[in-house]
């Protein structure tokens, strides 16, 4: 399941003149990683970088769930290779399994053909026919492919997984537990948009992260914000369709393909920001709550309120919202 690569989340930090050791004990890193950049700020008194480490450790989650490294983990067992599943991938795809399951398929990785069909995915565009959908469900579905005595068993070889949709939070949560691991208390770990936050910022308040306002083609995260929420000790993952999309004979199609039907969706709701303890599984329900819709979405929170969300719809050609989120 194929996630949006720009998210629509703007982290807000307000930078003070202060000059007092605690300001200048906030380190702020940042580098390419898994597609996309990161950028860190944390607090440590002995001004240690851990620039090195975290970019070894993302290198090394690289190695295990990149669909766009030929010679990672899940690429082999794509191309039906013999190999030994490490801690991050078996992490994943059981994640991935549990998903799938509480959201009754609106969460799948092994959609991956359909994203690819219809243009979001790996391979070039297909002409869209109902038969052909029909031909690729027939290989779709994680009940096709299981973990049995160590190794990953699939009941076709054409099934294809890619964890997009949940890995990158995964690897947001695996710098965390690098810093804590530090003994650092105080920072936010954000990468591609998905972000989780620890103790307090600079100012010593809760971190603040802005919602986009979601129009299409809105590119420029934190220029029009519809909503700011402050948080502390949690993870956040936003999810819409208003950056990856296409136009054809006036009608659009965007990323969110409903793993059940085999289409992109086409309903009211416009993004879904959402809060929970670890950012992979916020990332995975901020997914699953798109290919939902607004009601679905709304009777799914009600059944799992660990999960928080704000919910951008429209109705009547304006902007509603729904939200979970207690105000801070």
């Amino acid at each position: 399941m194929k996630k949006i690569s720009f998210i629509a989340v703007f982290l807000i930090f307000v930078f003070t003149s202060c000059s007092s050791n605690r300001e200048k004990q906030y380190i702020s890193i940042s580098n390419k990683a898994l597609g996309t950049f990161y950028s860190i700020t944390y607090f440590d008194e002995g001004r240690r970088n851990f620039q090195t480490e975290i970019d070894s450790v993302l290198n090394g989650f690289s190695m295990s769930l990149s669909a766009y490294s030929p010679i990672s983990i899940i690429s082999k067992i794509n191309q039906n290779m013999n190999v030994d599943m490490d801690a991050y991938f078996e992490k994943v795809f059981l994640k991935a399994k549990y998903f799938y399951e509480i959201t009754a398929g609106a969460f799948d990785i092994s959609a991956s053909p359909l994203f690819s069909a219809w243009g979001f995915g790996f391979g070039n565009k297909e002409e869209i026919t109902p038969e052909l959908i029909d031909s690729l469900k027939q290989f779709t579905g994680m009940e096709k492919i299981n973990i049995v005595d160590g190794k990953i068993i699939k009941s076709d070889t054409r099934v294809n997984i890619n964890a997009n949709a949940l890995a990158k939070g995964y690897a947001v949560d695996v710098v965390a537990d690098f810093l804590l691991s530090q003994q650092i208390e105080n920072f936010l770990v954000e990468i591609g948009g998905e972000i989780i936050v620890r103790g307090k910022n600079r100012n010593g308040e809760n971190w603040k992260i802005g919602i986009d306002r979601p129009y299409d083609g809105n590119f420029n995260s934190g220029k029009d914000l519809i909503h700011t929420i402050a948080l502390t000790d949690k993870a956040v993952a936003t999810s819409g369709n208003y950056r990856q999309f296409y136009i054809v004979d006036g009608k659009k199609y965007a990323h969110t393909i409903d793993p059940i039907t085999g289409y992109p969706v086409h309903h009211s709701l416009l993004s879904a920001t959402v809060v929970a303890d670890d950012c992979i599984s916020a990332d995975a329900v901020a997914t699953s709550l798109m290919v939902m819709g607004i009601e679905k979405a709304k009777i799914f929170l009600g059944k799992y309120p660990e999960y928080k969300a704000y919910l951008v719809y429209e109705e009547n050609g304006e902007y509603r919202e729904y939200s979970t989120i207690a105000d801070n």
